[in-house]
């Protein structure tokens, strides 16, 4: 990866220690090319996760409700997990899906209820 100045390698690092938190006993895939990790780390984690606007667990159930909209599977058991980890209800995480439901459609929500529940029972196995 190519030298960060001081500014770029402090958001980098902000990034990378809320991603760790946030996805905390997540399995890591196939590794990312360094630009990507990059981006990541020090705009999507480092600037647009830490904005002064939202708490972290609003972005987190923006985040989620987005990826069960969306059918993003892999990413809904990233950031379900990510969720729990920041003390997230599965009752709340349920009211989402099932209100996402009503809007992005029923598929969508009854496979992420699936999916929350191998994320739960994954992560109380743990």
């Amino acid at each position: 990866m190519p030298e960060l100045d001081p500014a770029q390698q402090e958001r980098f690092d902000a990034g990378r220690d809320l991603a760790r938190r946030l996805l905390a006993g997540a399995p890591r895939d196939r590794p990312l090319p360094e630009e990507m990790v990059r981006y990541t780390m020090a705009h999507l984690f480092g600037d647009v996760w830490q904005g002064p606007e939202l708490e972290l667990r609003e972005r987190s159930m923006i985040t989620c409700a987005v990826l069960v909209a969306l059918a993003r599977e892999n990413e809904q058991r990233l950031h379900f997990r990510g969720a729990r980890n920041l003390g997230i209800a599965r009752e709340q995480l349920e009211a989402l899906i099932t209100h996402v439901g009503h809007y992005a459609g029923w598929p969508v929500a009854v496979s992420a209820l699936r999916l929350l529940d191998e994320v739960w029972e994954q992560m109380d196995a743990e």
